[in-house]
Order: C-alpha cells, then structure tokens, then sequence
C-alpha cells in the first residue's frame, strides 16, 4: 500500500485506513468494541505502530513490556490478512496470517479484552492448535485476500 490513509484498510474492513483504522492508532478516537481494537491492533503491526500496540494492552501486561520488544520480537514479519471468526462482547477469535522469512504461517487465537477507564484493552489470548507454518501449494487461494491462486499473486 503506497498510500495507507487512501488505501483500503489492513484489518480487512472494507473500509480505508484514514476511517478504520488509522484514527484509534494516532489517537484521535477509541475503538468502541472489542473487535474494533483487535482489528486496529491488527493494522497497527502491519504499519509498525508497536507504541501503540503496547497502549492497547491492559496495564498489567504494559508493565513487562516495551515497544522495543514488540518491534523486536515482531522484526521480519509481513502481516497479510485479518480474519475474525467470532466477535463477542469482551472475545475476539481470529485468525491472523502472515509471512517470515519466506515461510507463510497461521496465528489462530482467541483473545480477551478488559475496559480500563473506559477504553478496551487486550488482556490474554489462547493460542489454537492449528496455528503455526502454513504449507501452500500454488493452486491455493492468495493469503492476502485477493482471492487470486497464491502462484499468481503473492508467491
């Protein structure tokens, strides 16, 4: 995406960026819902916002934790597509793919989310059982949501 705040939204909200996402991250406003957090949160990796990755943990959490290590820990990554399996009120279940070192992988998990004065925070996640490295063949569908065959857009 050259221009982010034209371009249509990394959390795969059909929406663009400069009305989804992008106000939570530069904190002009707050996600309403759970989901809407994890979906900016989402897209705040995929931009490289790790401070405020760590601003949307709950402050137990923010205190083991730094943007370094996020931005450390997360080094390499190419974030691709979001997508919410179910969204309840304080629960999110997604599946979040991405790429590293030319391997394609999976993050299946639901995480849980806690109102601190107000505002929603992620609090913990339970990895699934089928997360992990993702073995494409090149008739598959494109992880990146194009709905293309992967050996015609991104491999």
């Amino acid at each position: 995406m050259s221009n982010k705040t034209d371009g249509p939204c990394p959390c795969g909200s059909q929406r663009t960026y400069a009305i989804c996402c992008e106000p939570f991250i530069n904190g002009i406003s707050s996600a309403p819902t759970s989901e809407a957090l994890m979906r900016s949160r989402f897209s705040a990796y995929t931009v490289g916002a790790y401070e405020y990755i760590l601003a949307t943990y709950a402050t137990s959490a923010q205190l083991t934790l730094s943007s370094a290590d996020l931005a450390e820990h997360d080094e390499g990554s190419d974030w691709r597509r979001l997508e919410i399996v179910q969204a309840k009120a304080n629960e999110v279940e997604f599946k979040a793919y991405y790429q590293s070192q030319g391997q394609y992988f999976l993050m299946h998990e639901v995480s849980q989310f806690v109102q601190e004065e107000g505002q929603w925070h992620y609090s913990t996640g339970e990895i699934q059982p089928d997360s992990g490295k993702l073995d494409l063949g090149r008739n598959a569908i494109c992880l990146c949501g194009s709905g293309k065959k992967f050996k015609r857009c991104c491999s």
